[in-house]
């Protein structure tokens, strides 16, 4: 495996490539071009200039998170191929600039969907966290500007306020779209796209829904072991793989996460490791990576990892803010430092195990 930080680039993130650099182990970045919008073609020049600054830093591009995906694709709208042969020109431009790995997801309106950006912990880290209460009881189109004041003057993916402006507009898109029509607008695009993933040997790599369940009635097929599976059948080419985070499929306690794992081997492109802490099955926290601060046993998730010969990159996910650090909630340098130091410990451990035979 590679390890790696995502960095969201200058103006955008507050962590800086020379900070990444200095984190034991870590080689690469998984980066994007945060001011293009969904839908626009990204331009040779550009990749060529985000790739150059992260090599005189020491560092590779190491993958993409995200291209992302037009909403005219995901509801099948009559102008979705314009869309999707965009997104063939961008990837066809990556593989041009060498860069192999793409992380995008398929989820409707909300790329990810979290109740506080900052609750306090016993420990006075904050966190970002999830009630399904809260959700309950929460008009959809007041979502964002129930957690706009905790982003603490970040932009933050899936959430941009050019897009929020117009969440009405956004459900009116997916109304007629159940799970059933999500999973055929995916293999459409999917369809689609693998003979230019096939021609530059691009790995697409599915992020799951976030939670692994609908929220406000929008559908979610992202979610669990049967439905990644049904995905990679329904488009059967190795390029057709996944992300897999374990704490966007472990929001589901009923996800086996080692199992789900080794299930998907050859087809795990990039892995996302980090922990959370359950008070109630739809109650939920991050936590720091390591096991005993939350509610997975981070050991066997690596193992599982290790044992299925992964060797893509993998970065720990969402950190605490922690020390006094102020930065893009989630995306942190020092938290998300530790969690890059602990994984490593844990596969190096893993290795010389295995080793020893």
């Amino acid at each position: 495996m590679e390890m790696t930080l995502r960095w969201f680039g200058p103006g955008y993130d507050t962590v800086t490539l020379s900070q990444i650099r200095q984190i034991p182990g870590v080689t690469g970045v998984i980066t994007t071009l945060y001011d293009t919008a969904p839908g626009d073609v990204w331009s040779r020049e550009k990749i060529r200039e985000r790739k150059r600054e992260v090599e005189e830093a020491g560092l590779r591009i190491s993958g993409i998170e995200s291209v992302n995906v037009h909403d005219a694709i995901k509801t099948g709208s009559e102008d979705r191929d314009r869309y999707i042969d965009n997104y063939i020109e961008t990837l066809k431009n990556l593989g041009e600039e060498d860069i192999h790995m793409v992380c995008y997801n398929f989820m409707p309106v909300f790329d990810w969907t979290r109740t506080e950006l900052a609750r306090v912990r016993a420990d006075g880290s904050t966190v970002l966290a999830y009630t399904q209460a809260a959700v309950d009881a929460l008009d959809p189109e007041k979502m964002f500007a129930s957690i706009e004041g905790d982003m603490n003057g970040s932009v933050m993916p899936g959430w941009e306020p050019e897009r929020m402006a117009h969440v009405k507009e956004l459900f009116e898109l997916y109304r007629d779209v159940d799970d059933e029509a999500l999973f055929a607008n995916l293999k459409y695009f999917l369809e689609r796209i693998m003979p230019v993933c096939d021609a530059y040997d691009i790995n697409m790599a599915i992020h799951p829904d976030d939670p692994a369940w609908s929220v406000f009635g929008l559908p979610r097929i992202i979610i669990n072991k049967e439905n990644i599976l049904r995905m990679m059948k329904m488009v059967d080419n190795p390029h057709n793989g996944v992300t897999f985070c374990s704490g966007s499929y472990g929001t589901n306690l009923e996800n086996d996460l080692p199992d789900m794992i080794r299930s998907l081997k050859g087809r795990i492109h990039f892995a996302h490791v980090r922990n959370l802490k359950f008070h109630s099955p739809d109650n939920f926290e991050e936590a720091a990576h390591l096991s005993s601060d939350g509610s997975f046993d981070m050991y066997e998730i690596v193992k599982a990892l290790y044992e299925i010969g992964f060797d893509g990159p993998i970065r720990p996910d969402h950190g605490r803010m922690i020390w006094g650090e102020k930065a893009m909630p989630g995306y942190g340098l020092y938290d998300r430092a530790l969690g890059a130091a602990y994984i490593n410990g844990l596969w190096e451990a893993i290795d010389k195990q295995h080793r020893k035979g």
